[in-house]
């Protein structure tokens, strides 16, 4: 029989023993399970090389609309408003009646133009046919030079009363015409100024009543300014003559509304001013666009499009695929090693299928990650996969929605 502490010290070694054998064998199988599994794989992205397009650039500008005619109806004769012919704002066409005068006075004295008229002209024969009368008489001396000359006189003098009176009764018979107000133009009229029965000063002096404005709506005007150095680069595209903007040049513009996300509205541009304000350095162009709906009015805001450079063969990218590195654009590529290497590009405008134009930094033939940037780091091995190649990552997927690339640091 063993000695009591000689049998606790065998337990302990027997305890040691079992314990060792368990760590070793824990070590054991996590070395074959880091055999087994191997180092993770590289990251799956999707890449795609620039697309080529033949593009414009394009300067946009604010400005407003202004109509083709505008005119201030006021009257030509004074007297009382007797009518209005019109619901305020409607639409009318030219030569529609708007408002009426009292025609009483007028009438009155056109009737009395024409009565003196008459008395001219029965003058005018009296002295007519003395006339000639005097002139056998003078031939034959029964009356003196000094008698023929009184009667030729009086002749003379009942022909010029006569051309004064027809002068006086052409007047007012358009007094009487003007009693009527028709519409000059077609357009849009705004509401009326003066209610019926109030005395209207008409005439050519600067206090003649203001009735109503009418403004043309189809088509309209759209007014800008630009600055100089647009104006020195617009020249230059044009074509070279003394026409060249001429002014204006017709050349297509675009525009939206300030509720409107697109540029859907063509029209053309039909005149540059000939000076430069020297107060503010720009100078103002015009635009003109149909208006059949009259969806634009006089005043009212828009923004302009206008091509600021001639065609191009320009390479485009998605815009989600470009980060951004302070103050600089970036995209990540794929080189022929499967590293990740960023450029930085000079973006242009976005064009309405959602590409950004790519100016400079950026080669045909670079295969740029479009899909998959969150797993691309600059100088890491990826998987690259053409877009739309069975197994690439789903759009959107670790894109550019959820963070700029990392750029390297310097």
């Amino acid at each position: 029989m063993q000695h009591p502490s000689r049998r606790l010290s065998t337990l302990r070694a027997i305890a040691s023993f079992g314990a060792a054998g368990a760590f070793a064998l824990t070590l054991a199988a996590c070395g074959d399970s880091q055999k087994q599994g191997g180092a993770p794989p590289a990251p799956a992205v999707t890449v795609a090389e620039p697309i080529k397009r033949t593009v414009v650039d394009y300067d946009e500008y604010v400005g407003r609309f202004v109509a083709v005619n505008s005119v201030e109806v006021r009257a030509r004769v004074s007297g009382y408003l007797e009518g209005v012919h019109f619901t305020d704002g409607q639409m009318i066409k030219q030569g529609d009646l708007l408002f009426t005068i009292d025609k009483r006075p007028f009438q009155n004295t056109l009737e009395q133009a024409r009565a003196n008229l008459t008395q001219a002209k029965s003058n005018q024969s009296f002295t007519e046919s003395d006339f000639s009368r005097g002139q056998q008489l003078v031939r034959d001396k029964t009356i003196t030079e000094q008698t023929f000359e009184q009667r030729a006189q009086a002749f003379r003098n009942a022909q010029a009363a006569v051309a004064a009176n027809e002068a006086a009764v052409r007047q007012a018979e358009l007094d009487l015409e003007y009693t009527e107000l028709r519409a000059p133009i077609a357009g849009r009229i705004g509401d009326r100024r003066v209610s019926p029965g109030n005395l209207v000063t008409g005439g050519t002096a600067g206090s003649t009543t203001l009735l109503a404005t009418i403004v043309s709506l189809d088509p309209m005007r759209f007014e800008f300014t630009f600055d100089e150095a647009s104006f020195l680069r617009y020249e230059r595209i044009a074509s070279p003559g003394p026409d060249a903007a001429s002014r204006g040049g017709g050349v297509a513009v675009a525009l939206k509304l300030i509720d409107e996300k697109d540029f859907d509205h063509a029209g053309r541009m039909d005149f540059v001013d000939n000076a430069i304000d020297r107060a503010t350095g720009t100078i103002r162009g015009r635009a003109v666009f149909d208006n059949p709906k009259g969806l634009f009015t006089p005043g009212m805001f828009a923004r302009v499009r206008v091509p600021g450079s001639p065609p191009y063969e320009g390479l485009l990218l998605p815009d989600p695929a470009i980060g951004t590195d302070q103050t600089r654009k970036v995209v990540m590529t794929v080189n022929a090693e499967n590293t990740v290497v960023p450029k930085y590009v000079v973006t242009g405008q976005v064009t309405k299928d959602g590409l950004r134009v790519i100016k400079e930094g950026l080669g045909p033939d670079d295969k740029v990650i479009v899909n998959g940037l969150m797993r691309a780091r600059p100088g890491a091995k990826v998987t690259p996969q053409p877009q739309g190649a069975p197994g690439a990552p789903p759009q959107g997927q670790g894109g550019a929605a959820g963070g700029a690339p990392a750029a390297p640091k310097k």
